[in-house]
């Protein structure tokens, strides 16, 4: 008994820099979901059968269902800048903190994440609160993290 607990300790050791990286939210997703108005106006979260789980029938930026984990620039039917495409090809990943940086100033962040000072993103709001950032990205990873979405298809 005594050895699996010694072994239990050392696993959950091991998993802590994962966890800590970004693959568990570290802000509050009820924030998270309140903080999301200011994002419907352009985004909406719909699951691969296409049920609404947050914001409007909104259009102008790509749908977040299933952010958490996706390579960046890849919605089918989203235009997006020839930025966010490159950095996706790239092997750019939304994890938490891409995204707070990317959405606290998104032209300023794919200029200096792609070393391009000619880089532009077609996302011009910029969340001005990084609390609000993490706790956006806590709601939607709680919509559909990695682990629940697997390779469902990601629709606009």
């Amino acid at each position: 008994m005594k050895k699996f607990m010694i072994a239990a300790a050392a696993c959950g050791l091991m998993a802590g820099p994962a966890l800590a990286d970004g693959h568990t939210p570290s802000g509050d997703a009820a924030a998270g979901e309140s903080a999301f108005s200011q994002c419907q106006t352009c985004h909406v979260v719909v699951d691969g059968d296409g049920n609404t789980l947050a914001g409007r029938n909104a259009r102008t930026g790509p749908n977040l269902y299933g952010i958490a984990g996706r390579q960046a620039g890849i919605v089918d039917g989203f235009r997006y800048s020839d930025a966010v495409v490159s950095a996706g090809e790239a092997g750019l990943m939304w994890d938490e903190e891409t995204f707070v940086g990317y959405v606290q100033d998104p032209t300023g962040w794919l200029r200096e994440h792609l070393d391009d000072n000619r880089a532009r993103g077609k996302m011009s709001y910029k969340v001005r609160k990084e609390e609000d950032a993490v706790n956006l990205w806590a709601y939607l990873y709680s919509l559909a993290s990695p682990a629940e979405d697997g390779a469902s298809a990601f629709t606009n």
